[in-house]
């Protein structure tokens, strides 16, 4: 049977694909149920909601753990997997499922967004943005990073998340400054209208967590 397939209204990027089993049909986790890690995930497109900035809030974790609609996952081009936060959602998510259906979305591009079932983790969808590597600042970084946060968003208004959880976008072995990444997160999270209404910051380390409250207490 041909695989189902939702696209995105933005940028016609392929939304969601659920691997069930080899040799058995591949399934949209929008349109019919979803039960890789044991919930009904059944969706229909949402109703419009009323837009606002969301709500922002930074804590120090483990983001595979975080209990939210989605998670995002800082991924490389090739949405292959790799070290890092990408590492450890894959992993914590299931490698075989998720790279299965990562594998159907393609690549993504660096400032864009494309989303796939949560599998075994506590979220429902993980969210892959491809973040910007740090040459200085000449290359249009900021740019980059600004339009992850936002695309983040956009994906998730579509597929009716309202709690979202997000790591430091590039600022691992992509190598952006935390204390600019930080800016640009926080700078753009509080100019975006969406129906988003918690997100949340989370930091691997304290040096990150102290630059987010920072910036968030400063207002």
């Amino acid at each position: 049977m041909a695989p189902l397939i939702v696209w995105h209204r933005c940028n016609y990027n392929t939304v969601i694909l659920t691997h069930r089993s080899a040799g058995r049909k591949w399934e949209s986790a929008i349109s019919r149920p979803e039960r890789a890690n044991g919930r009904d995930m059944t969706a229909s497109a949402p109703p419009p909601r009323p837009l606002s900035a969301p709500r922002i809030s930074a804590h120090r974790g483990d983001i595979t753990a975080e209990t939210v609609d989605a998670v995002v996952n800082a991924a490389n081009a090739a949405l292959a997997g790799g070290g890092g936060v990408d590492g450890a959602i894959h992993r914590a998510a299931g490698a075989d499922d998720l790279r299965h259906a990562c594998a159907r979305l393609g690549r993504c591009e660096p400032g864009d967004a494309k989303a796939t079932p949560g599998f075994a983790l506590h979220a429902r969808w993980i969210i892959h943005t491809v973040g910007p590597v740090w040459h200085g600042g000449s290359r249009g970084e900021e740019a980059l990073l600004a339009s992850c946060y936002a695309r983040c968003l956009e994906v998730a208004d579509e597929l009716g998340a309202r709690s979202v959880a997000f790591p430091a976008i590039s600022t691992g072995v992509y190598g952006y400054p935390r204390q600019a990444a930080a800016e640009v997160a926080v700078r753009t999270l509080r100019a975006i209208s969406t129906g988003v209404t918690e997100v949340r910051l989370v930091a691997f380390d304290e040096e990150t967590l102290s630059i987010y409250h920072q910036l968030l207490e400063g207002n």
